[in-house]
């Protein structure tokens, strides 16, 4: 699952809009996202390789869906020939998040192209109050969910979960694919 690096100059630009945006310090956010002050200033200057799990926390904090930190502007007619969208690796798993779409303003849903292998569990933070995950498999199996009672899914099984509590992914077999739909609120 080897993609190319994430979007660091279109993340650079998204921190600092946001931050600037929410009225703080780059220490406040890094202090609220749990992150190392160094690490956000490198983010912002465009260096560095942020995981899922600190763009997560970087958009928690500053209320913003994770999308909003990746997403460039977008044309009116897009194609992501396959192979060749930007993945974000997790710390944790073999988990690798392509954002496909972002949502507008007022449909605030985004939709990711999510390859996983068999390995380590990926537990997700709570994304923003009142987030729901939808996810569908394409290829292979996954379990996924709230941590507290995650479900199997096959090829074809769809299933809806909170977002806004800790849940968990996790591939059950060898290069597993999945769509992931996320809905937040406005």
């Amino acid at each position: 699952m080897d993609r190319t690096a994430p979007p660091l100059a279109t993340i650079a630009a998204a921190l600092r809009r946001e931050r600037e945006r929410v009225g703080i310090s780059l220490t406040e956010l890094a202090r609220r996202a749990g992150i190392a002050k160094s690490t956000l200033s490198q983010l912002e200057a465009g260096t560095g390789n942020p995981s899922v799990e600190t763009l997560w926390s970087l958009g928690v904090a500053l209320g913003v869906p994770f999308s909003r930190l990746v997403e460039p502007p977008t044309p009116p007619v897009r194609v992501i020939r396959a192979g060749e969208a930007p993945g974000i690796r997790s710390e944790q798993a073999d988990f690798t998040g392509i954002l496909l779409s972002v949502g507008s303003r007022h449909a605030r849903r985004d939709i990711y192209l999510v390859e996983l292998d068999p390995g380590a569990l990926r537990n997700a933070q709570a994304h923003i109050p009142g987030s729901v995950e939808h996810m569908i498999v394409a290829r292979g199996r996954v379990r996924t969910g709230p941590a507290s009672e995650p479900i199997e899914l096959r090829p074809g099984d769809y299933a809806a979960f909170p977002g806004d509590v800790e849940h968990v992914y996790e591939a059950l077999e060898p290069d597993t694919l999945v769509v992931l739909v996320m809905e937040h609120p406005d």
